[in-house]
């Protein structure tokens, strides 16, 4: 069954811009899509569209197979059975932390509320927490109770809003995990609003990439960062070397030297772009190497480095990753050659008059 199915869906705000032109989305349910995409391209959007906080111009919502917006339908947000974690917990301040999470179940028994709320709390790590206050717990527990109460009265869906940008980034990573071990035990359908790429690529099932209010690629992460659709998406997720390209026999021809093609198959000699991600580069000694370039700039990571190459046949800085000892100072010269294989991309055919 599908979790949730969002079809054609266009929305517009003043002035008639559109938001959402003609999006498209399909989770399965249980699980986790992370939904990416620059400022203002319309996440916030398709969420409050989902939520019901928002009508869409035209399209269709559905969730656990109920059409909740479409022609003649607009389901209030109440009754949708969607459940909702916004950015910072957004708790009820004069409430204890059990009282929270059974909010959601006035419809059960007190002795149903007790036990769903006790199953809950258990499942979020928080068993020993239901009679404190909310300023009694730090923000990574506020969180962890936000999606206990949204779990509470066992929604359809389950939406997401950024849970983590107001943590510090020592938290995030952990939180993450328990989020994403909660929501399988629970068997939730979810939808991650992130900004942060790395969240997106290590806790979704798939990822939706939106630019300029459509879904442009929808994927697993490995997916979305091994074959992108376009050299944009493989700028937007995650760092990526772009460079122009010649497609021939199997191979893309670049200033760096020849790489062998994966993904669609590409016939006769064509002119594109490619791009290759810096760990698939590798720094060798100037001679011999198909391109030697400059270092310009080196940042240190500690797990591992990037090197920043002045290349004089690419206008751009070349990014390389490496995680082996470094013997490079700015202004060295070094060699890059490139390892494994890349998706080309042919240059858009010149429009006719």
């Amino acid at each position: 069954m599908t979790g949730l199915r969002v079809t054609s869906v266009t929305t517009s705000y003043e002035r008639g811009a559109r938001v959402l032109d003609g999006l498209d989305l399909t989770v399965p349910e249980g699980e986790l899509a992370a939904v990416l995409g620059p400022s203002g391209c319309g996440k916030t959007t398709l969420l409050r569209v989902v939520a019901g906080f928002l009508a869409p111009d035209q399209g269709e919502v559905a969730v656990g197979g109920r059409t909740v917006s479409g022609a003649g339908v607009q389901v209030p947000p109440e009754r949708r059975g969607v459940g909702i974690v916004a950015q910072e917990g957004a708790l009820f301040p004069h409430l204890s932390v059990a009282r929270n999470v059974a909010f959601g179940l006035r419809s059960e028994s007190r002795a149903e509320r007790r036990a769903r709320t006790a199953q809950l709390l258990e499942l979020v790590g928080l068993g020993e927490y239901g009679e404190r206050m909310p300023h009694e717990l730090s923000g990574g527990q506020q969180q962890r109770v936000a999606l206990a109460r949204a779990l509470a009265p066992r929604p359809a869906l389950v939406l997401l809003d950024e849970p983590f940008s107001a943590l510090d980034s020592g938290l995030r990573a952990g939180l993450r995990s328990d989020v994403r071990s909660a929501l399988r035990a629970a068997g939730a359908t979810a939808v991650l609003v992130t900004h942060d790429q790395e969240e997106a690529l290590s806790v979704a099932d798939r990822v939706a990439v939106i630019r300029q209010g459509r879904v442009v690629q929808f994927g697993t992460p490995q997916e979305v960062y091994a074959q992108p659709v376009d050299p944009w998406v493989a700028s937007f997720v995650g760092d990526a070397v772009v460079l122009p390209a010649t497609a021939d026999s199997g191979h893309a021809i670049t200033a760096l030297g020849r790489v062998p093609l994966s993904g669609p198959p590409v016939t006769g000699t064509v002119q594109g772009t490619v791009a290759l991600r810096p760990q698939q580069l590798r720094l060798r000694t100037p001679d011999g190497s198909t391109a030697v370039g400059r270092v310009s700039e080196i940042r240190y990571h500690g797990h591992d480095t990037l090197i920043l190459l002045d290349i004089p046949s690419v206008d751009t800085p070349v990014t390389v990753r490496t995680s082996a000892p470094l013997a490079l100072s700015p202004g060295d010269e070094s060699g890059v050659t490139i390892t494994g294989s890349t998706r080309f991309h042919p240059a858009p055919s010149p429009r006719t008059a």
